[in-house]
């Protein structure tokens, strides 16, 4: 066994030793299905904490010659496939971590060493391996990998399997280096994409948080499947928890499964799969307490940095997003790095993968995913000079305060307030840009309530419902927005569509909320109904 060449099967071991583990080991069948074809080029793009690692080092646990996983295995998913035995710690495996090659540090000044030295290092230590473990192929003064590689297979008929985990570090640690970064793709070309390769690869599964760069419109390794934020396809449920394994093991501990889906959920990488956040559900459980984790582990300096970007229109996308919309983006035009925005999608984009907002690939739109997150963006949002969000969900508390006591004239003028404050941000000119603004008025309500857009009531849709968190004694509260018309006309569209049959169960606790914008005056005005039956 060595460090990068065969390095066996303790890191997979530790994590199956863990607590808490759940078996992902059906994307062996996967990988399995397309060893040595057109589809052994694999890249999985997910954010830091999401599993990459883990499953990572479940390969290099599978496939290493050099151990004898069976025993690993047994009683997991892949283990009743009829292939389980067949590619079982058959190959040679390189397992390289980029992101520790970008952190190592010389042994002489302890400083750590240029990207240009990482991707040197990269080279020279896979060699000096495979020199130990082929000492007839390698020569001493060998110093290209892929030629290396090619060698040993035409010597022994040896084929690898490489793993790169964090693939994408040289991009992300070192963002200005171009050279280096172009002497990394020479590399990563040699081991994929030059025709030698092809004779000595098995497989190749690259991981990262940015998916494969872009030069001009074409990918720099075009022949990799790519499994990201924004096109996860068949790969999705196997890097990040499924909605149904978070449910079972919230079950299990005994704890709030709709309190963790507030704060977790909201990565829909298909359109009927939910991946949860693994750090931040495997610490909530076992701290026994809902909480921020991931976003303890990210700095908030990095959200900061990205939505104060001088591009038109990304100050307005955050706030409708912080208030609870969604924006439409083209996620194509972004070159897959940390550096060449040229837009507001761009920067969009890149907060996608880096697992700060969800995107939806069926409405291509993105929104912030969870109440996690949504925290990190408020504590972003105050380290920037936008004091009158601050100050609109400072005032939050006040507002609902005012519903709640049915002071009509309280509420028109706080949420004329938030309007006046944000007018230069949001383009308020029809019901959703007022949707938005009553979404940022009640910012704070998304602690005693659930709050749904466009809930299927009755004859129609309710613009904004307040539904009441488990044990509340607050009152469910529908609110109908109007544009230019009438606060009154809001309340009896309530009645006519026959919102309150659908919220039955709040009978008596209940109140219907109507607001009218007026164009001319720009003035809300605002009717508060307790409906009693």
């Amino acid at each position: 066994m060595g460090i990068y060449v065969n390095p066996g099967n303790e890191g997979f071991k530790r994590a199956v030793n863990s607590k808490i583990y759940i078996d992902k080991t059906g994307l062996l069948e996967y990988t399995n299905s397309v060893l040595e074809t057109e589809q052994s080029y694999i890249c999985v793009s997910r954010p830091r904490r999401f599993g990459k690692s883990i499953t990572a080092e479940m390969l290099v646990a599978y496939y290493d010659k050099s151990c004898d996983s069976k025993e690993l295995f047994q009683g997991r998913e892949i283990a009743k496939n009829e292939d389980f035995t067949k590619h079982l710690n058959q190959y040679d495996v390189i397992h390289v971590d980029m992101n520790s090659l970008c952190h190592k540090r010389d042994r002489k000044t302890r400083q750590e060493i240029s990207a240009t030295e990482a991707v040197n290092t990269f080279h020279i230590a896979v060699i000096d391996e495979l020199r130990k473990a082929f000492p007839d192929s390698v020569r001493e003064d060998d110093v290209d990998l892929p030629m290396v590689l090619a060698q040993i297979n035409e010597d022994t008929g040896s084929k690898f399997v490489i793993i790169i985990d964090e693939w994408d570090a040289i991009f992300r640690e070192h963002k200005e280096d171009e050279a280096a970064q172009r002497e990394y793709i020479t590399l990563l070309r040699g081991l994929f994409k030059d025709a030698p390769s092809k004779k000595f690869l098995k497989l190749a599964y690259l991981t990262g948080i940015l998916p494969i760069k872009k030069y001009g419109t074409e990918s720099a390794l075009n022949n990799f499947d790519e499994f990201t934020m924004v096109e996860s396809d068949m790969l999705a449920e196997y890097v990040g928890f499924t909605e149904e394994e978070v449910i079972s093991l919230y079950e299990e501990y005994g704890m709030d499964f709709e309190e963790a889906k507030r704060w977790y959920d909201g990565y829909h990488l298909t359109e009927s799969l939910h991946i949860y956040n693994p750090k931040s559900v495997v610490d909530s459980v076992r701290r026994k307490k809902i909480g921020n984790y991931w976003t303890s582990t990210e700095t908030y300096e990095s959200l900061k940095y990205y939505i104060s970007m001088n591009f038109d229109g990304l100050k307005d996308a955050i706030i409708q997003m912080v208030a609870g919309g969604r924006c439409k983006i083209d996620t194509n035009t972004f070159e897959n790095d940390m550096v060449s925005f040229q837009s507001r999608d761009d920067v969009l984009t890149v907060l996608v993968h880096l697992g700060y907002l969800a995107y939806n690939g069926i409405t291509e739109e993105v929104t912030i995913p969870n109440e996690e997150v949504r925290a990190a963006f408020i504590r972003a949002i105050k380290k920037t000079n936008w004091n009158y969000v601050i100050e609109a969900i400072t005032a939050s508390d006040e507002l609902l305060q005012a519903t709640w006591r049915g002071d009509a004239e309280a509420v028109a003028q706080g949420i004329d307030q938030v309007h006046e404050a944000n007018t230069s941000i949001l383009n308020y000119n029809n019901e959703n840009a007022l949707s938005c603004v009553i979404s940022l008025a009640y910012y704070n309500a998304i602690n005693e309530y659930t709050i749904v857009r466009e809930l299927p009531t009755g004859k129609g849709y309710a613009d904004v419902v307040f539904l009441p968190r488990k044990g509340s004694d607050k009152p469910a509260m529908v609110v109908e927005l109007k544009w230019n018309k009438s606060e009154q006309g809001a309340i009896e569209q309530i009645k006519k569509k026959e919102y309150g049959k659908a919220l039955a169960e709040y009978s008596g606790n209940l109140l219907l909320v109507g607001i009218n914008y007026d164009k001319k005056s720009k003035k809300h005005s605002c009717v508060i109904e307790k409906c009693v039956k």
